[in-house]
């Protein structure tokens, strides 16, 4: 099978270009959307801006989307969508690790690239040989926070782990945590477990009240993370709280609201990164949305810049019209791991297992303005 990249038309003696399709599989739906919105904003300036820069040789990208949404399924119908009917040449999703550990072997059997953008368990690269990453592991970015926590009180003494069990990303999360407290002299007087759909919390927090705790570590995602944070504060824990990356998410604040503040959370990406990449996509990002962006967007817009500047590097080597699909999809996944890619995130390369190398890593503490809106504050 051919795919028809380049000039495939002609319209009153002129040739059209057909865009170069790039599949994006991200939570648009479900409480995961909370995060997924936040990539699909990213994806889209990623797209604009490579487009209005010549695209790939002169030939425009496009971002298909499939909708992912939370769940496994949904993420391995979207996976199966577009590689089978829209025919991209490489995929940017799903949105949680979980998904990732369903859907992409779908790629790798495939053979289809994937970038994901935001699975920071445990063991994603590991799924195949085309399976990457541009979301730093969470063994790396976590253990930054609770050293933070450290900073700002270094009296604490005991810890209390909370995780939703049924996700992938906050079992892996969780562990890291407990490693990294059990590093900074931290006893864990207490682990309590929960579920991503979980209103209730009451249990939890009354074990960890009861377990008289300095420090609350929490892996979850936006919704029931959220929540779990507003019901501790409410119930009155006094203490510092330490958020995993599913509550790295501005979309958080309605929902835990003016209980958020003061929240401390370890970030792959800062606005202030001082990259010309980056300052470009922030310059771009507020002009639209009047805020800086954060780091889900960053992640979103930096998979769909290295899998396009991949394809450029196989374009000057041969026009992409040229290529068999097939034999596209495998020369852009080895060129994904061999290239070097300056990006909102920083200089970003590749292992061979397709885990990404990343220098620089923040922690910020949320600032809560009113009951709805509040801010990343990057701590030192």
């Amino acid at each position: 099978m051919t795919i028809a990249l380049a000039l495939i038309a002609s319209v009153s003696a002129e040739k059209v270009q057909t865009p170069v399709p790039i599949g994006v599989a991200l939570a648009q739906t479900s409480n995961t959307a909370l995060l997924g919105q936040e990539q699909v904003i990213g994806a889209r300036l990623a797209e604009k801006h490579i487009n209005a820069h010549g695209g790939i040789g002169g030939t425009p990208i496009k971002l298909v989307f499939q909708d992912a949404a939370g769940d496994e399924n949904s993420a391995i119908n979207a996976f199966q969508n577009l590689i089978t009917k829209s025919n991209v040449v490489g995929i940017v999703g799903p949105t949680l690790s979980q998904q990732a550990f369903a859907a992409d072997p779908i790629a790798e059997r495939a053979r289809v690239p994937v970038l994901g953008p935001s699975n920071t368990a445990k063991g994603i690269p590991q799924i195949g040989d085309y399976v990457a990453r541009v979301s730093a592991p969470i063994a790396v970015v976590a253990p930054n926070a609770v050293r933070q926590a450290m900073k700002l009180d270094p009296k604490i003494k005991k810890a209390a782990v909370l995780y939703a069990q049924n996700d992938a990303f906050s079992v892996s999360e969780t562990e890291a945590f407990q490693k990294a407290a059990k590093d900074q002299g931290i006893s864990v007087a207490t682990v309590q477990k929960f579920q991503t759909t979980d209103t209730d919390f009451t249990t939890q927090v009354t074990a960890v009240l009861n377990a008289d705790v300095d420090l609350v570590i929490l892996s979850g995602l936006a919704a029931d993370g959220g929540n779990l944070v507003k019901q501790l504060r409410q119930l009155g824990y006094k203490g510092l709280i330490v958020g995993g990356n599913g509550l790295n998410t501005s979309n958080i604040f309605p929902v835990c609201q003016k209980y958020c503040d003061g929240v401390i959370i370890a970030q792959a990406y800062s606005p202030a990164q001082p990259s010309a990449a980056n300052q470009l996509f922030v310059k771009e990002y507020r002009a639209q949305y009047k805020k800086d962006p954060p780091q889900f967007a960053a992640q979103a817009y930096a998979g769909v810049q290295v899998m396009t500047d991949a394809l450029r590097v196989l374009d000057r080597k041969k026009k992409l019209a040229q290529w068999d699909l097939d034999e596209l999809r495998a020369a852009l996944n080895k060129q994904i791991l061999a290239g070097k890619y300056n990006t909102p995130l920083g200089e970003l390369r590749f292992d061979k297992e397709g885990e990404i190398l990343q220098k620089d890593f923040y922690v910020a503490q949320i600032r809560m303005k009113d009951a709805k809106t509040g801010t990343f504050v990057f701590l030192k």
